[in-house]
């Protein structure tokens, strides 16, 4: 297995979205070419992609994109998948074979929808059912992994640099209404395939650069509400956390970013609205250990819009830029202007403070 070198860039990994407000379908070659202008900061360890809005023909149906190592897993795997649901598509994820991704696994996809019975018999509503089988194969079942298993969204993702996955996955083929991409540069962990960002959970899919210190202090906290952090990587735990925040305990995208990017207790202090000061300070005394500390400039992709999110300190770049109906994120600058030469609005998000774009109502 391929791991880090003995040379460190600690501000390595790249990020890249975009999104269209009004909806509108957009290549995913376009986010695809994003990444060129940043190949150095990856080291061919990872990269990968999300795609929202890509399976309109199946949008009511959960798409499970998975990695198996051999057929006989994939056989087994299935069966206890129709033990729980029922698979109205299951094909292998096309692919074009390209000499810079290697050593690939078996990649397949179903498109499924839980049994009602089952539901009912567990008294469970279906996205918790779905998560829950998604820990259950990516911590029990060796030699399978559960990589994308949201509604109408799709997670593309290799070992390799993210130009090369775009092409290995025949990105161009694909059509969405928001895109993500990462570029990976491991500093802690080995370099695998499913290592590789995005890491996704439900509609929630997260694009990370960074280096987490508090990983074991979130991690701690979040398992004990039933998520399985097994990938050895920082980012797993952002997924989940966000998951937990937004959907287990119903908190708004700003309210959950307060929580991760919590403002320091000094700044709270001096806020002079007193209900927006109330509201930070219980959040901070209500979710202490989801506080994220380090470095970190993410993307938050779900349905029907994104979110980017710089620590409160700022320590990894991000810039966001806009044109006509779409929003572009990107750690540089460059890799916006590759999308939209002609990108207006060009700015960085101050540390802490969340940009939320969110697609109109019915657009999709």
């Amino acid at each position: 297995m391929k791991v880090e070198g003995q040379v460190r860039i600690p501000s390595g990994c790249a990020i890249a979205a975009v999104i269209s407000k009004d909806g509108n379908r957009i290549s995913g070659e376009m986010i695809t070419n994003a990444m060129k202008p940043m190949h150095d900061r990856s080291n061919g360890l990872g990269g990968g992609f999300a795609g929202y809005g890509i399976y309109p023909e199946y949008k009511d149906f959960y798409a499970l994109h998975l990695f198996f190592d051999q057929r006989a897993t994939r056989k087994s795997c299935e069966a206890f998948l129709k033990e729980r649901f029922e698979i109205v598509k299951s094909e292998i994820i096309p692919t074009r074979k390209i000499p810079e991704i290697t050593d690939e696994p078996i990649i397949w996809r179903y498109f499924v929808t839980p049994l009602t019975s089952i539901l009912v018999h567990l008294q469970l509503d279906e996205k918790e059912f779905v998560a829950r089988t998604v820990m259950k194969i990516n911590t029990e079942m060796n030699g399978a992994y559960v990589f994308s298993s949201g509604k109408n969204i799709g997670t593309f993702k290799a070992v390799g640099y993210p130009e090369d996955v775009g092409v290995f996955y025949k990105l161009e083929e694909y059509e969405g209404y928001s895109w993500t991409a990462h570029g990976r540069y491991p500093t802690n962990t080995p370099g695998w395939w499913g290592g590789a960002h995005p890491f996704t959970l439900l509609d929630w899919s997260i694009v990370h650069n960074g280096e987490i210190s508090s990983y074991d202090a979130n991690r701690r906290f979040i398992e004990m509400f039933g998520y399985k952090c097994t990938l050895q990587t920082d980012t797993e735990v952002i997924t989940y956390i966000m998951d937990y925040l937004i959907r287990v305990q119903g908190l708004t995208l700003s309210e959950a970013a307060s929580v991760i990017a919590a403002p320091f207790w000094s700044t709270i202090e001096q806020k002079t609205d007193i209900e927006d000061k109330h509201k930070h300070t219980y959040l901070r005394t209500m979710f202490p250990s989801l506080l994220i500390t380090g470095p970190f400039s993410i993307v938050l992709g779900f349905n029907g819009g994104l979110m980017a999110l710089n620590d409160r300190l700022k320590l990894r770049s991000m810039v966001v830029g806009e044109k006509d109906d779409k929003v572009f994120i990107a750690s540089e600058e460059a890799a916006i202007r590759t999308m939209e030469p002609n990108a207006e609005n060009i700015w960085a998000p101050a540390g802490g403070e969340p940009v939320i774009i969110k697609v109109k109502d019915g657009a999709f």
